[in-house]
């Protein structure tokens, strides 16, 4: 099994994600999966690379599980994100969390995809099916800063 949370290259299996976040003592488990979509504001899109800053990225996302977990009280949460080259309908993050309750586990899985997008150095460039490649701000800022 990959640690978690991590980040990878090869197809997240979602089956992974949960056993990760499996206890005896959890009453929810909740799975969210990010797929890349076809459309994004209002531009076909064929598909999306996705770069990081991968030892940062890997420490914010270590730190943002160690934050939701102590906050919300559970140790059952799991995140992978991929990197590379996907198509559209592929799973670009993963989120699981286990929890004894399932609005904490609803609640865990919102603030773990909200402070991923805020502060994790992953960036996204989209294929458009004219051809063109743009890089996209995953938190729908005017402005990526994303490399070139």
């Amino acid at each position: 099994m990959t640690p978690l949370p991590s980040l990878v290259r090869a197809p997240i299996d979602p089956m992974e994600i949960v056993r990760a976040v499996s206890n005896p003592g959890n009453g929810a488990v909740l799975l969210f999966l990010g797929a890349v979509r076809q459309v994004n504001d209002g531009r076909d899109v064929t598909g999306i690379d996705y770069a990081a800053y991968e030892g940062m990225a890997q420490r914010e996302l270590e730190a943002i599980v160690s934050e939701a977990s102590s906050r919300f009280g559970t140790s059952d949460v799991a995140v992978q994100h991929r990197l590379g080259e996907l198509g559209v309908e592929e799973v670009s993050v993963a989120i699981a969390v286990g929890h004894a309750h399932r609005d904490a586990a609803y609640a865990v899985s919102r603030f773990v995809i909200e402070e991923l997008k805020r502060r994790v150095p992953i960036w996204k460039r989209e294929h458009y099916t004219d051809g063109t490649r743009e890089w996209v701000d995953p938190t729908g800022r005017a402005s990526a800063g994303a490399p070139s």
